[in-house]
């Protein structure tokens, strides 16, 4: 069967647009990339596998991102509000921009990075609160051919030196300070910190937001609002190849060295933009809000291009959803009339913690569209997400995807599936996941489970790791050859629709934000008192998962987990940042150990997530003992 229109608008129509994408990937993607303008068309639409990995999409075609996210709506919709950006006050005014004026701010950035010597390839960093500069600074750097990589406001010094030096960033882009609820972060410190160790940056633009004392380096630092506003706004797109890089987002691993994934440009764009569209069903006068930071892919996917590229209104908010009081978040749907609100379930579990008549007290009936992001989210919170917010009258949409995908894979389509407490439920066309088994066996029938796997590339993948394919190649695809391993366990039920079950690897979900435990165990090893630190995720009510440190003291060294705890924060807090510290901390004797020396995490995550009934055969292990010691240090 034809297909007239890549908008999926029945439940049949989604069957037939999976078997299409499916059976004939090339015409199918070449009918979706239709919707966008290209500056040349491309010669082939798809090439390469997950066994070469030389993947290539729309090879030829060149075009610019900006140009689809802003030009090209400027006659139909030159007027209609783009974005609308809150404050973290509640009482200071909202910023709106037309899609007129969003192109104008984003044509005088783009012409800032040109006057500071950032050309077509150069990397830009952003460290940054979420300010309006963050979105149009994002976009101004994709105009010009720049590579932009932003880093969350919330790591240390540190770990914003590695990423700056990973990618070898001319260019840092901060705030003096940001806000965040009733606190302030030191931003251009911390930057100023970072750069200490970092020899490839020529400039930094600082957005000055609190008015906070900060010190200018002179021939480096400059102040960015004055630039903007001298700045002319005529500044034609560069012209892109399709696989040119558009960015690098850092993302945890298993290994403690942090991978900066690189999404190209025309791939990502076709799915950023065909995923927004599909998933959420927005209609013309709709308005849009996702909680996320654009710090995290979900703000660059969801907040800044899928919209964007849609033509929508997007609401961007600089602050938490607890201040000045539980409620903001509601207050915030009534006060914009929001239609589609897409948050996480940490968020969720927070907010469902609180009054519940922050809830009540507020105009809600606006809303169509309920989105969850970041993590699987639990059946209860489901359950008073439905209830309480969309008054069982909003479709969820539970979506599972990774910073690795660049957009959302499974998941229901808003009132075209359905949605099922805590499932995701469908891939969406171009989305071809197994489930294999311990022994790389793909599990065949309904219902099943087993460790997820996509078979084919879709558009939206990252393309490597930036300056390291051969490490892309042994995290994704060498667990099992020829498929990408996307480190989720899952289930299917008979109807074929999957639930995601948590990590399988080494990597702990805090809050939606991936943290892996080998960068934690590097963090607290540096302790002069630890001899090995080993680091699990255990069940955590409002987190999803918490973390949990069991600790090896140095001969000699006699210290309570509260004598240790806020000395590893702190050390953690400066290595990595506040989201990677330990929740719980044990001091051990010892950790149980195989033959070969291997520490046994499944132990370990028993012991913490207190199911201890069955921990297994732990006779083979070099030091059974052990177990019980931890097992009394844990009171259980």
């Amino acid at each position: 069967m034809p297909i007239t229109s890549t908008r999926i608008k029945t439940k049949d129509e989604y069957f037939s647009h999976w078997q299409k994408a499916h059976e004939v990937p090339q015409d199918f993607w070449a009918k979706a990339a239709e919707n966008f303008q290209w500056m040349k068309p491309w010669s082939k639409v798809q090439s390469g596998d997950f066994n070469d990995l030389e993947i290539k999409w729309f090879e030829g075609a060149t075009l610019n991102i900006t140009a689809n996210c802003l030009d090209r709506h400027l006659e139909t919709r030159g007027n209609k509000t783009a974005v609308i950006w809150e404050s973290n006050d509640p009482n200071e005014a909202p910023i709106k921009y037309t899609y007129k004026e969003l192109h104008a701010e984003v044509c005088r950035f783009s012409n800032v990075l040109k006057d500071q010597g950032i050309k077509k390839g150069d990397r830009v960093c952003f460290y940054m609160s979420m300010v309006p500069e963050l979105l149009t600074g994002v976009l101004a750097c994709a105009r010009i051919g720049a590579v932009h990589s932003v880093v969350f406001g919330g790591f240390s010094a540190q770990a914003l030196a590695g990423r700056i030096q990973d990618c070898q960033a001319k260019m840092v882009i901060t705030c003096d300070e940001g806000f965040r609820g009733a606190k302030t972060i030191p931003l251009k410190s911390i930057t100023d910190e970072a750069l200490e160790s970092c020899d490839t940056v020529i400039s930094v633009l600082v957005r000055e937001r609190t008015g906070g004392k900060i010190t200018y380096k002179e021939g480096r630092d400059h102040s960015l609002l004055p630039l903007i506003k001298k700045a002319s706004n005529d500044c034609p797109p560069e012209e892109m190849q399709a696989e040119d890089p558009l960015f690098i987002l850092y993302t945890s691993g298993s290994t403690g060295k942090p991978k900066g994934l690189m999404h190209t440009t025309a791939g990502y764009m076709v799915w950023a933009g065909y995923t927004f569209e599909n998933v959420f069903q927005m209609e013309e006068n709709d308005t849009y809000w996702c909680t996320a930071d654009i710090g995290w892919i979900t703000g660059h996917s969801y907040i800044t291009y899928g919209p964007l590229l849609n033509g929508s209104t997007t609401v961007m908010f600089e602050g938490i959803p607890t201040y000045p009081d539980a409620g903001r978040f509601w207050d915030i749907v009534d006060k914009f009339q929001i239609t589609h609100f897409y948050t996480a379930p940490t968020a969720i579990r927070a907010l469902q913690a609180c009054d519940i008549n922050l809830v009540r007290k507020h105009d809600l009936s606006s809303l169509k569209v309920l989105g969850s992001v970041g993590e699987p989210i639990n059946e209860e919170a489901w359950e008073w997400y439905n209830t309480e917010v969309g008054k069982e009258r909003c479709p969820i949409v539970d979506t599972w995807w990774q910073t690795e995908t660049g957009g959302i894979m499974i998941t229901s389509l808003a009132g075209v599936t359905e949605s099922v407490p805590a499932h995701a439920t469908y891939p969406l066309p171009g989305v071809n996941p197994v489930l294999v088994d311990g022994e790389g066996k793909v599990v065949e029938g309904n219902p099943a489970d087993g460790n997820l796997c996509m078979e084919l590339p879709w558009p939206g993948m990252a393309r490597t790791i930036w300056g390291d394919h051969k490490r892309y190649k042994e995290t994704y695809f060498s667990t099992y050859p020829g498929k990408y391993f996307t480190g989720d366990g899952a289930r299917r039920d008979a109807q074929g629709r999957y639930r995601i079950t948590g990590r399988v690897d080494d990597v702990i979900n805090v809050s939606g934000h991936r943290i892996g435990t080998a960068e934690v165990e590097d963090a607290i090893n540096e302790h002069p008192a630890v001899v090995e630190s080993a680091v699990v995720g255990y069940p955590h009510d409002i987190k999803g998962q918490g973390i949990y440190a069991y600790v090896i003291l140095q001969p000699g060294q006699e210290m309570t987990a509260e004598e240790l705890t806020p000395q590893l924060n702190e050390l953690i807090n400066k290595i990595i940042g506040p989201i990677a510290k330990p929740d719980i901390v044990l001091p051990v004797s010892g950790l149980p150990k195989t033959r070969s020396g291997k520490i046994m995490r499944r132990i370990l995550r028993k012991i913490a997530a207190k199911d201890v009934e069955n921990l297994g055969d732990i006779s083979t292990l070099l030091n059974p003992e052990i177990v019980d010691e931890i097992k009394n240090g844990a009171g259980l």
